[in-house]
């Protein structure tokens, strides 16, 4: 593989589903030019090292294509920033599915000849300790914080929760109905932990609110069909704002907003706003991942890489909620209110990393 050339790989069974949405989107005209594609290469960077950089070349894996306004996009969209802000060279390789990722993952620290790799999936964090204990190429991984070991990995955790609740008070707010949605792609951890916050952020605002949460499947990440399906059922059982949360499925959740009526639509870690053009999108969970890469490699030069967690929250900005032109004036003000709160430590937002401390926390309701 050439230096530089973004690696195409994808998953059997996986791809199929979410080419048809990108291929759905590119007919529409809804994918603008410039969010990413199979051709795109190194992003930004220089052959040549900058003489204050501790790498050279910085690689990415991702498990879906890095155009998705989601979990891929932001971590491929900082991977590029990085590259091309720092003078360091870049290799993508989107769309390497979930499945073994060791052959990727070694031929990017070997031949590919990358000094850090971002293995941009919480699917990678056990293998991609292991190809950097062999391979001595450090990388970051997500939600293994066993997986820190210095010099080799390191682990990036989230206060996603934080966020999440923002986006629970702005729902309750918004809702006529009194009745939420929830939609995961998969029983993951972070999706968990949202689905939590929403919860306690809109009973926050109205004890009495009822919420609905539904899964997908096992790893629904990319099946926007599926995402289409459970959504249209939470509408029909009366929910009108729905918070969603995966991937290329929550295409097909946008979808299923659109063709409803009066209802609106949260998402998560990306900015769906370009191709929101039936103004559904209420908000999103906003995650930046540019200032913890940006850490990683600081902390590769002065060798104290793997010794730490890697955060995002509210008080780092790596959490945000998405202000959109649907949101008052009013509202936004009062969820201001709310974010300096939570920093300063003056609310307790639980803690749910498996689905059913979701659910005892919606039973509670």
């Amino acid at each position: 593989m050439e230096e530089g050339q973004t690696m195409q790989r994808g998953r059997a069974g996986m791809w199929p589903r979410w080419l048809a949405v990108v291929a759905t989107l590119l007919i529409t005209g809804l994918v603008t030019a410039g969010c990413g594609s199979d051709d795109d290469d190194s992003g930004g960077g220089s052959s040549s090292k900058s003489k204050d950089e501790p790498i050279s070349k910085l690689a990415i894996v991702a498990p879906e294509k890095g155009n998705d306004y989601g979990y891929n996009q932001q971590g491929v969209d900082a991977a590029k920033k990085i590259a091309s802000d720092r003078g360091i060279d870049l290799e993508v390789a989107d769309g390497s599915g979930y499945e073994d990722i060791a052959p990727i993952l070694r031929e990017l620290a070997t031949s590919g000849g990358a000094e850090f790799v971002i293995a941009q999936a919480s699917g990678y964090n056990t293998i991609a300790p292991d190809v950097a204990e062999q391979t001595g190429v450090p990388m970051i991984v997500w939600d293994n914080p066993e997986a820190n070991k210095p010099g080799v990995t390191a682990n990036v955790s989230t206060e996603s929760q934080e966020g999440a609740y923002l986006a629970g008070v702005l729902a309750a707010k918004t809702s006529k109905s009194g009745n939420l949605g929830i939609v995961i792609s998969a029983d993951d951890t972070n999706w968990n932990k949202m689905s939590g916050g929403f919860v306690a952020g809109a009973r926050s605002v109205d004890p009495k609110v009822k919420i609905q949460l539904a899964q997908i499947g096992q790893a629904g990440y990319a099946d926007a069909a599926g995402g289409r399906r459970v959504t249209e059922t939470l509408i029909a059982n009366g929910a009108d704002v729905i918070f969603g949360m995966g991937d290329g499925s929550s295409f097909g959740m946008l979808e299923a907003v659109e063709r409803a009526d009066g209802v609106q639509f949260i998402d998560v870690i990306g900015d769906k706003t370009p191709i929101d053009k039936k103004h559904v999108l209420l908000s999103s969970v906003y995650w930046d991942l540019t200032g913890i890469y940006n850490d990683a490699i600081d902390d590769i030069g002065n060798k104290s890489f793997g010794k730490k967690d890697y955060v995002i929250d509210l008080a780092n900005n790596g959490v945000s909620l998405l202000k959109t032109d649907q949101i008052d004036a009013k509202t936004w003000k009062e969820i201001q209110a709310t974010r300096k709160e939570i920093i300063d430590g003056k609310i307790d937002i639980p803690l749910t990393e498996k689905k059913a401390q979701v659910e005892d926390l919606i039973a509670q309701g």
